[in-house]
């Protein structure tokens, strides 16, 4: 009897077995740069209080895995989503348009756990990275808008096939191994966006890590599952697309050019949701032209249909769900001059600020179009109404980002002398001894 063949799924996990993104150097170059700025998260995000929860909740299993910055090793999978979630937690993580999510918090992480298992080069990891995030991005291609409107966190929910492909490919998976690591993963998405603003938003990209690193092992150990989860009528598109789905975009032009290249990927430069940031800038740029926010009667802020979905927020009560209202972004760039980490924590927010943020509201351009993964489509458009009557219209389009994240990495680490080698030694890091050096200065702990 004939074997079934699921075209869309074995193309999907050839591409992945077969990549060799380590002959393009751009793509090596971006994933460098990525990794410095997603470690900085990390120990950013290795005191938060919920990260603490984990740590005391979670069995700490045996085994060498480093938890960033706590001076402390576990097992593999534990590891994984504790990293993971401190690298998400403060919200300042890269993102990627593709994906509409966050790739590095959840692949990087399981590929650092497995490293206290496998024998791994720094250049495998940073092949396995920029292949995970690869089919992340073509999923999310693939997927359409929808899923993530509908409610879907993609982090999570595309976070945990990412993580997967990024072990099969370090550890030369067969395509049927990989086929069925694919599909356990898929069958673990999930993550809803109505946990914006709450603890469990972080925990997702730690959920997805630690599914991922799971699903990866059982199918190499023979555990069966379904092979074609791109291909079944019941499968992926089925369930998360909601009839947008373009299921060859999970394909084609697989790494011409990779997507870390392009569209690649955005660093934040500030501490809160991505879809806030023009936001943030255009309240910077009032500020340094002096502008008095007591003389501010209203503010519109005008998204592209779909433009503001994530900042579901409106008036904030403390600084974790403050980073996802664009209001509260706008009146702390105006009048602070500035989004730091100390802006959104888990403190009340100032009743000044919020007496500011009362004063914004939101509307869509319905003509323009909607917010998609082309940069072109997302803007921002706030209209300053003044007590006296007169108007102010400013207008920022993208997104702003960091171009080096070295200074973010100082400042996260307060320039601790233990990890101040970190960024130096992941831009020119390639052998196994180069990884462990690396390994062993994120096990530090600056508390």
């Amino acid at each position: 009897m004939m074997e079934k063949t699921f075209p869309l799924t074995t193309a999907f996990a050839e591409a992945i077995v077969s990549a060799e993104p380590l002959s393009d150097g751009a793509a090596v170059a971006a994933a460098r740069k990525a990794i410095v700025d997603w470690l900085a998260c990390a120990f950013g995000g290795a005191s938060d209080r919920t990260t603490r929860i984990l740590l005391e909740q979670l069995p700490a299993g045996a085994g060498e895995a480093v938890i960033i910055g706590q001076g402390r090793r576990t097992d593999a999978l534990t590891a994984a989503l504790i990293n993971a979630h401190a690298g998400h937690v403060l919200d300042y993580d890269d993102v990627h348009a593709s994906v509409r999510g966050h790739p590095t918090t959840v692949i990087v992480p399981v590929l650092l756990a497995l490293a206290s298992e496998e024998r791994l080069s720094a250049d495998r990891l940073i092949a396995g990275y920029i292949v995970g995030l690869e089919a992340m991005a073509r999923l999310g291609l693939s997927l359409g808008m929808r899923h993530y409107e509908n409610g879907f966190h993609a982090t999570a929910t595309l976070g945990t096939i990412g993580a997967a492909a990024a072990v099969a490919h370090v550890l030369g998976y067969s395509v049927a191994e990989t086929a069925t690591a694919l599909g356990l993963a898929a069958t673990h998405s999930s993550g809803l966006r109505l946990q914006f603003g709450h603890d469990a938003k972080p925990y997702h990209a730690g959920m997805a890590a630690r599914s991922g690193l799971l699903s990866a092992r059982f199918a190499k150990a023979g555990f069966g599952g379904a092979r074609d989860f791109l291909d079944n009528p019941i499968g992926f598109f089925s369930a998360f697309a909601f009839g947008e789905e373009r299921p060859r975009m999970a394909v084609e032009g697989w790494g011409s050019p990779w997507q870390i290249v392009a569209p690649g990927l955005t660093l934040k430069a500030f501490p809160c949701c991505t879809a806030s940031h023009p936001v943030g800038m255009i309240g910077l740029q009032l500020h340094g032209e002096k502008l008095d926010a007591g003389l501010i009667d209203e503010v519109v802020l005008t998204f592209p249909p779909g433009g503001d979905a994530a900042l579901v927020v409106t008036t904030p009560t403390t600084g974790i769900d403050a980073r996802f209202s664009a209001e509260y972004v706008f009146a702390t760039a105006l009048v602070d001059g500035a989004l730091k980490i100390s802006h959104f924590g888990e403190t009340p927010v100032r009743d000044d600020l919020i007496a500011i943020a009362r004063r914004v509201r939101r509307r869509h351009d319905e003509a323009a179009p909607r917010m998609s993964s082309d940069p072109k489509t997302r803007f921002v458009i706030a209209e300053i109404k003044l007590k006296d009557g007169s108007r102010l219209v400013r207008e920022f389009k993208g997104l702003p980002g960091l171009s080096d994240a070295t200074e973010k990495f100082r400042d996260a680490t307060d320039n601790h002398p233990s990890v101040s080698a970190i960024p130096d030694l992941v831009r020119t890091m390639r052998s196994e001894d180069d990884l462990h050096r690396l390994i062993a200065l994120l096990a530090h702990s600056l508390n």
